[in-house]
């Protein structure tokens, strides 16, 4: 073969896609079983409600404040904005494509194979580092309870992680094993105990209003906007990672009983919940502490720390911080899980080893990729800052949110025939502004987060010329033959 037949090949190599009726085809199926079809739609919604609620408002809210002032409420709703324009993308794509390898599926059947694994890789930023996030948010309010109720907290040696003042942070391991545990058991259980969390969260959440609202002073609400627009704006970068989550209920298209139609409607109504609660939180939080007083001595327990300010009393935030102590545990739980189903479907096309898509005849779950997923989070959550890893979440997410995007356009046009359970209104302007919302947030972050981000990106594409590449089934490649 001659050079110049032999570059075309490799072009198309990288951009060959995989046809939507084969990878709905494919759905569930894995190597030694298949997936089972147990959620309905409210366990599809407080999935995503569960992935969500929880991230923002309970760990990041002290970071967003001191950038946007009281106005914080509106960059909430910016990023609120941006995520509507995706959820709307992402309702499209999960009623057309079912399956679970939520936006890296998307992009496998519209914009090819190369830009599939770079969203897949941004999916492995945005699931597992947010629940390394997450986690050491949780060791916190874990802290917060025990300083309330006992008046003692674990100590920083074995509470925080190199660089925040400890060596390894225990309570955010634990965390990631318990949810490891529930997911082990299987999806319905899994399910179940998260149904139960996400009620107590939003329980707890509206406690909290009701506490802060009673302290609330006009006052604090001035100057509304200290730092102007560019304020809001970069607190809505940084507040973006409080959306990540609401697509969950479309890493699960191969478990509903009904995907087609409960997808779309989960992705929204998760979206519109989540939106109102926070909005809601924010305004109390800052109406009952002036917003110069968030900088909490680096605690990532905010909410905890604005009762104490607010009321002068301990048992609010006692209450608070053990409600946190559980709720938080569902985000833990629910985006563990995403990341297993989108390594599943990765896995069963080829581009990573077999291992993660061999399904548990009895459990019906991918037990050993459930595993290593624990173990690689388990090392973030112990070891790295919350702050790194809530930036660099948010930067893989955004990129993957305009990929999403990008797949509704190209699908429409080149497969205008297949059904479609939800269309995006204002079709093409809706994701052509999901696209610009996304960017504008990306370029919102700092140059250390884009700077990780390239980084990470480009070892994604080694991984891919090295292994990916060489063993996807499109391309006859071994790593599948186990699959269906």
């Amino acid at each position: 073969m001659t050079a110049g037949t032999a570059r075309p090949s490799f072009v198309r190599s990288l951009l060959r896609t995989k046809p939507v009726d084969r990878i709905v085809a494919e759905g569930g199926q894995g190597e030694g079983g298949e997936l089972k079809r147990t959620m309905s739609l409210l366990q599809l919604t407080l999935f995503s409600v569960g992935a969500t609620l929880g991230t923002g408002i309970f760990v990041v809210l002290g970071e967003a404040v001191p950038l946007a002032g009281p106005a914080v409420v509106l960059s909430f709703v910016l990023a609120a904005v941006t995520a509507l324009f995706s959820a709307l993308s992402y309702a499209e794509l999960a009623g057309t494509i079912p399956v679970s390898g939520s936006s890296y599926s998307y992009a496998y059947a519209t914009l090819g194979e190369l830009v599939a694994w770079v969203c897949g890789w941004c999916l492995l930023l945005e699931y597992a580092v947010s629940v390394s996030a997450v986690s050491v948010g949780w060791g916190s309010y874990l802290n917060e309870f025990f300083d309330a109720a006992f008046g003692f907290t674990i100590p920083a040696e074995i509470s925080n992680p190199p660089g925040d003042g400890g060596l390894v942070n225990v309570p955010a391991v634990i965390v990631v094993l318990f949810a490891t545990f529930l997911l082990l058991r299987g999806t319905s259980e899994s399910a179940t105990a998260n149904t139960v969390m996400v009620f107590l969260k939003i329980g707890v959440l509206l406690f909290f209003c009701a506490v802060a609202f009673t302290a609330m002073h006009s006052g604090n609400l001035t100057p509304f906007a200290p730092m102007g627009w560019a304020g809001i704006s970069a607190a809505g970068s940084k507040v973006f990672f409080s959306y990540i989550g609401f697509d969950a209920a479309s890493t699960a298209g191969e478990e509903a009983k009904n995907p087609r139609r409960d997808l779309p409607m989960a992705i929204m109504l998760s979206l519109a919940i989540v939106t109102a609660v926070y909005v809601l939180v924010g305004l109390a939080a800052v109406g009952a502490m002036h917003w110069q007083e968030f900088d909490l001595s680096g605690s990532e327990a905010s909410l905890a720390r604005v009762l104490d300010e607010a009321t002068g009393r301990t048992w609010p935030s006692m209450i608070l911080s053990l409600g946190a102590v559980i709720a938080i545990a569902s985000v833990v739980l629910t985006v563990m899980y995403g990341q297993t189903r989108i390594l599943f479907a990765m896995s069963r096309d080829g581009l990573v080893p077999q291992v993660f898509q061999k399904v548990s005849p009895g459990r019906r779950v991918p037990v050993a990729n459930t595993v290593i997923v624990a173990a690689f989070i388990s090392v973030l959550a112990a070891v790295i800052p919350l702050g790194r890893l809530v930036d660099a979440t948010s930067i893989g997410t955004l990129f993957a949110f305009a990929l999403v995007s990008v797949g509704v356009i190209v699908l429409r046009r080149t497969r205008p025939d297949l059904p479609r359970s939800f269309r995006t209104p204002l079709y093409p302007l809706t994701p052509l502004l999901g696209v610009a919302l996304c960017l504008y947030l990306m370029v919102g972050l700092g140059g250390v987060t884009w700077i990780v981000f390239a980084l990470w990106s480009a070892a994604g594409l080694v991984a891919y010329f090295l292994y990916g590449r060489r063993h996807s089934r499109l391309a006859g490649g071994s790593a599948g033959k186990g699959a269906p």
